[in-house]
């Protein structure tokens, strides 16, 4: 595995955000191989490098969980609230601390993964390893031949272009005045495909997230979650 930043290691662990942890670093309270760090350009390499905070090394635990959650409408992709809404962990009741991987918004449903394995969270959020997030999302509107190509080869969102992306229509219903198409992408920024749909002027009704590359949640109701098979997970893991 290769080097990552000390604060992204310790927030992808459970210890806390990656904010936290660069106050944690600065004020001296992380050890890496028995040496207190202060800078926050330390990188480690997560498979060699002993990282210790309140004499507890942080790192593989003895136990690795991977849930995959069909995440329902109303629910916050986080561990806690500052807002005091619920969270994902309030569907997902098991004894180890476990993160969720990468995030859907409030208004967001579907497949949603969560596990207490930072090289696999790092793998799976990570857009160098281009893994495929596949939305069924229902549009107001008619879409059109040319407005599914812009969405295709991107499109302007804020400071940016949004990379490639793979779009199926699934229904026009000209009677509704509603789109449902399918949209496949790698990127996963923040709230990208509700984005890349208002740049080409579609309003989202509607927006669930179906699959994870192949690992899907069609055999999930709305908050119910199960574990990956090891195939599943050793897909991840080898890429």
């Amino acid at each position: 595995m290769e080097e990552v930043r000390l604060q992204k290691f310790l927030a992808n662990y459970g210890v806390c955000s990656r904010r936290k942890a660069e106050e944690l670093i600065l004020n001296g309270l992380i050890k890496v191989n028995g040496e207190v760090v202060t800078q926050l350009g330390k990188k480690i390499n997560p498979e060699k490098d002993e990282v210790i905070y309140k004499g507890n090394k942080i790192g593989k635990t003895d136990k690795k969980v991977y849930i995959l959650l069909n995440k329902p409408i109303g629910y916050v992709t986080t561990t806690k609230d500052q807002f005091g809404r619920d969270t994902v962990l309030d569907l997902v009741k098991v004894k180890e601390k476990i993160l969720p991987v990468g995030r859907l918004d409030m208004y967001t449903s579907g497949a949603l993964i969560l596990t207490n394995d930072g090289e696999f969270i790092y793998k799976v959020t990570h857009p160098k390893y281009e893994v495929e997030k596949t939305y069924n999302v229902t549009l107001k509107g008619i879409i059109t031949k040319e407005e599914i190509k812009n969405l295709e080869q991107g499109v302007p969102i804020e400071n940016y272009i949004s990379g490639s992306a793979k779009v199926k229509i699934l229904k026009l219903d000209k009677e509704k005045d509603i789109s449902r198409i399918e949209i496949t992408i790698h990127e996963g920024k923040n709230r990208e495909v509700r984005k890349m749909c208002n740049s080409i002027g579609k309003k989202v009704l509607a927006l669930h997230r179906s699959k994870i590359e192949n690992i899907d949640v069609k055999k999930l109701k709305l908050g119910e979650w199960r574990y990956l098979t090891n195939k599943e997970i050793e897909k991840f893991l080898k890429l």
